[in-house]
């Protein structure tokens, strides 16, 4: 095994803000130019920021009042710009441009408005596709605020009936916090602080289980049981598990900004706003992702990590790591606000105990097996082969790797256990096996990750001797041989039916790789449009496009290394 740093890799530079009396500019978004976006009572499901598994949650979530199918209104004046349409993420949803630069978005949605919904159907019958992600031009779809533009649901992504609501900046398409917006939310409980964690920053955030502390409010503000925390080492950094609520809501939203405090002295803050969905999957650097994934709670650190370059953070006097290696007691607090003003504290003191020796032999080194953030980081050996990019890593690891044998009959390589999987990275990162496979199945191979309970399959596609595909996490490896085609099964319908009473058609397809490529329902030899809503089953409800008669209804479906099955069933209508 050959495990190395290439000697040409180079590392970013990690700038700064300028110190500022301001630690975050008042935001001047408009108040009162946007509506509430649905007929039901004003309540939210969840706010902006609330922490959600690799993503921050990126707008209101609307209460529909536990039903669907409400009247969901444009917010103000403008055109409709695009439809979105697919299985997760926000199911059915509607982008609305307006005049003042800003755009709103509506998702998990029903059906739109009659024009909008015959629009769209033709559009998806001219590309022969059910999931779509179409402009619209800007004549075709005026609107005027309060005007009904769908109902409401619980398509895509949802677990149950509300509309997802969203303002962003047309230009640049980051997302706003919606609660700046002056929404009809009455919110005057601060937020609560549930719990302080403290991490030894002499080693990486990533190597580590933080000292947790639980916090009680005294007099208004919140207190580690002791009031002077002693921690041996002589750098400190601090993370926080918070919530916010607001007027008849017991629900936990999430916190808007925290500013962390050194001897009343503002050292760094944190502020989740304007952020785009290409940034959303860095609230794993904001957050202790070990922690979380190993089933511990969110925290929020109130330090920015070497490797998290556009970040939410503003450095004011440091990065948010505190050095106590002088043996002076540090003040600490940390004020944590929600998006109406409202603000607790933390308060606590904290000293630190490392000796003048144990200084010294904590003297920086380096290690071969080191991945550092803001550096290519490369392995490789006879056998497996990756490179990490100079943005992969928010912080460093100490490289482990292991070998195991096959454990399936399909199986055409050794596992590869590559450190582990509660590491974050930032982006997908190449990955090669060298497997042992006979040419007639070179195109047949899959790579398998996983790690727990949780499995992903990618093809792996064949150069010289490896095979290559892309992962964004650590874990288990290996590839696999994959003849089997997907499994077609009809639900309550059968060849030769009779289905003048029946309202709609149903498959289940599944693949033991679990992804389906390509689905195509043709009736007559002509594209028919089935939803898959929830990656569930493909459904086909009888319009137009199925006249009464005979028929031929053909179903094919692919997987990612091009097996195929396909059933072709005769009905009466």
């Amino acid at each position: 095994m050959t495990l190395y740093r290439s000697l040409l890799s180079f590392c970013l530079l990690i700038g700064g803000f300028a110190t500022s009396a301001q630690v975050f500019p008042v935001k001047n978004y408009p108040k009162g130019y946007f509506q509430w976006p649905v007929d039901a009572t004003i309540a939210l499901a969840a706010n902006f920021g609330e922490l959600r598994p690799n993503h921050y949650h990126m707008g209101l979530d609307c209460k529909t009042d536990q039903v669907q199918n409400k009247h969901v209104f444009a917010a103000a004046d403008g055109y409709i710009a695009k439809v979105k349409i697919e299985p997760s993420g926000f199911g059915r949803c509607i982008y609305i441009n307006h005049p003042n630069g800003l755009t709103t978005v509506y998702a998990h949605l029903n059906e739109f408005n009659p024009a909008l919904e015959k629009y769209v159907t033709e559009q998806q019958y001219k590309l022969q596709s059910w999931q779509i992600f179409i402009d619209i031009p800007a004549n075709l779809f005026p609107v005027k605020k309060g005007q009904f533009i769908a109902f409401s649901g619980s398509t895509g992504g949802s677990e149950g009936p509300h509309t997802h609501f969203e303002i962003r900046d047309t230009k640049t398409d980051k997302v706003l916090n919606t609660l700046l917006f002056g929404f009809p939310i009455v919110d005057n409980i601060p937020p609560d602080v549930l719990r302080l964690a403290v991490y030894d920053r002499s080693i990486s955030t990533n190597e580590q289980t933080p000292r947790i502390y639980p916090l009680r409010k005294v007099n208004g503000v919140f207190t580690p049981p002791a009031s002077l925390l002693i921690e041996h080492t002589n750098k400190v950094s601090f993370a926080i598990t918070a919530y916010d609520r607001y007027v008849g809501s017991t629900h936990q939203n999430g916190i808007y900004q925290a500013v962390l405090y050194d001897d009343e002295k503002p050292v760094v803050g944190f502020d989740i706003d304007s952020i785009s969905y290409d940034q959303t999957r860095d609230v794993n650097a904001h957050i202790d992702y070990r922690l979380k994934n190993s089933g511990g709670p969110y925290v929020q650190h109130l330090s920015k990590l070497p490797g998290y370059n556009e970040s939410i953070y503003k450095e004011i006097s440091g990065d948010g790591v505190i050095d106590i290696g002088n043996d002076s007691v540090h003040q600490i607090k940390i004020a944590v606000i929600d998006a109406y003003g409202n603000t607790s504290y933390v308060k606590f003191n904290v000293r630190g105990t490392v000796s003048d020796k144990e200084k010294n032999d904590s003297a920086v080194y380096e290690d071969p097996n080191e991945f550092l953030p803001g550096c290519i980081n490369v392995f490789e050996n006879d056998d497996i082969a990756f490179y990490l990019t100079e943005k992969s890593l928010y912080d460093s690891i100490r490289f482990k790797y292991n070998v195991l044998p096959p454990n399936s009959a399909d199986g055409v390589s050794n596992i590869f256990e590559l450190y582990n999987g509660n590491v974050p990275m930032h982006g997908y990162f190449p990955i090669k096996i060298r497997g042992n496979v006979s040419d007639s199945f070179k195109d047949k191979i899959v790579m398998e990750r996983y790690w727990g309970d949780k499995k992903e399959f990618s093809k792996a596609v064949y150069e010289n001797g490896w095979y290559k595909s892309d992962f964004r996490e650590f874990g288990y490896f290996k590839l696999l041989r994959d003849t089997e085609p997907p499994v077609i099964k009809a639900l309550g319908f059968y060849d030769g039916m009779n289905c003048a009473g029946v309202h709609r058609l149903a498959f289940d397809i599944t693949d033991n790789s679990k992804d389906i490529k390509n689905f195509r329902a043709e009736l007559d030899g002509n594209w028919l449009r089935f939803t898959n809503d929830k990656n569930l089953a493909y459904i086909y409800n009888f319009d137009e496009h199925c006249p009464r008669g005979s028929h031929t209804l053909k179903i094919s479906a692919e997987d990612n290394v091009g097996n195929k099955t396909e059933k072709i069933y005769h009905f009466t209508r």
